[in-house]
């Protein structure tokens, strides 16, 4: 069955400028009808949610989201598991797909939401000030990657559809922010960073890591 083009959170936002498009057509204002709809055109396009094809690769990481890298760090601290790791940061602009995807293969540990504040999602402090939740995968005994969904100035409510024990494959829809922000990713220390700062990316699709 094919899925939908469009992830169903923005069904509402759509339905919501669609309706009054219609029924102001029906009354015969057409100008207003016109702008209606295309608002919500220009909604449907913000909540696109296209196929992506995961490269058939082992030992790989791809990236979680559409943007552009915008920090890497080789050493960093994991805030969530208190371990060290390397850090990959992903700011998704508006016109961005704002859907996020797995990037590996694993099971759900852990899971930490605050519900923090909402600075510009590029700004340095966004990390530990801005609503956020984060994703703890378990890889293997001892061997973990941390996914943090950010919020932004715009971006007001993440969206997560995981749940801890739950387990997912790399490339796999797990949720989204809207109308874009940030995404943060903390790797094993022994990953092979492959992704540069200023480097665009596509969720699924551009491979920013090898595990060694």
């Amino acid at each position: 069955m094919r899925r939908s083009p469009i992830a169903r959170e923005g069904i509402p936002f759509i339905a919501f400028f669609l309706a009054p498009s219609v029924a102001l057509f029906m009354l015969g204002l057409h100008i207003l009808a016109t702008i209606t709809f295309a608002i919500a055109l220009f909604v449907a396009y913000f909540f696109r949610d296209p196929e992506r094809r995961t490269p058939p690769l082992s030992g790989i990481v791809v990236s979680p989201a559409d943007g552009k890298v915008i920090e890497r760090d080789e050493h960093s601290i994991d805030p969530y598991t208190n371990t060290p790791a390397k850090k990959l940061s992903i700011f998704m602009s508006i016109f961005n797909v704002h859907v996020n995807r797995a990037p590996l293969s694993g099971r759900v540990k852990e899971m930490f939401y605050n519900k923090g504040g909402f600075l510009i999602a590029s700004a340095k402090g966004a990390s530990k000030e801005n609503e956020r939740n984060a994703v703890v995968l378990e890889l293997a005994p001892d061997k973990t990657v941390t996914l943090v969904q950010i919020a932004g100035f715009i971006a007001r409510r993440i969206v997560c559809r995981l749940k801890v024990g739950d387990f997912i494959a790399q490339g796999e829809r797990f949720g989204m922010i809207r109308f874009g922000s940030r995404v943060d990713l903390y790797l094993p220390p022994d990953t092979v960073i492959l992704a540069d700062v200023g480097e665009d990316v596509r969720a699924g699709e551009t491979i920013i890591g090898r595990l060694e």
